[in-house]
């Protein structure tokens, strides 16, 4: 037993002097799913809050305006597709087809999406409300409408990111 002390010694020497010379594994760009990591996400929350201030963040993946009168989420939550509006909002989407971001609303009445930075952008909608309906307006020109009768528009074509004002009738 006394020669194995420094059999171990030498070879924990050894060890560490091999361990030192292999390169260092790369550091993952996020999560082994490969989306992106919660650095990135927040910097993302922060580069938005910068261009549309006056949000407070609910998640790493939503702001809340006017005290939740308006909803941005940045990205799409996984597992869902196409149109996702959560039930009790009409929702618009910067992209066609539903492409995020997305913002959503549900107050009634005219309102001014310039208000939270989201004139010009509306590409698509969806209507998730028991009743009425949304136009989205250039001033006071009607663009396009979703409703009850119609819930979707994939994409609003001719007039895609001309809204600068919606329509709820309640």
């Amino acid at each position: 037993m006394a020669g194995s002390r420094p059999l171990r010694t030498l070879f924990t020497a050894f060890l560490g002097g091999v361990l030192a010379l292999l390169p260092a594994p790369p550091v993952s760009a996020g999560p082994e799913r490969g989306g992106p990591g919660p650095v990135a996400l927040d910097q993302e929350m922060r580069s938005y809050l910068a261009r549309h201030p006056g949000g407070t963040p609910i998640n790493a993946n939503e702001i809340s305006y006017d005290g939740g009168a308006f909803v941005v989420t940045l990205r799409r939550p996984v597992g869902t597709y196409g149109a996702d509006c959560p039930s009790g909002w009409f929702c618009f989407y910067e992209w066609p087809y539903y492409g995020y971001p997305r913002g959503r609303l549900s107050s009634c009445g005219k309102q001014n999406l310039a208000n939270w930075g989201w004139q010009y952008r509306a590409a698509s909608a969806h209507y998730s409300l028991a009743s009425g309906s949304v136009t989205f307006q250039y001033h006071n020109m009607s663009l396009f409408s979703v409703s009850v009768q119609n819930r979707v528009v994939g994409d609003a074509g001719p007039y895609r990111d001309w809204a600068n004002y919606v329509y709820r009738r309640c």
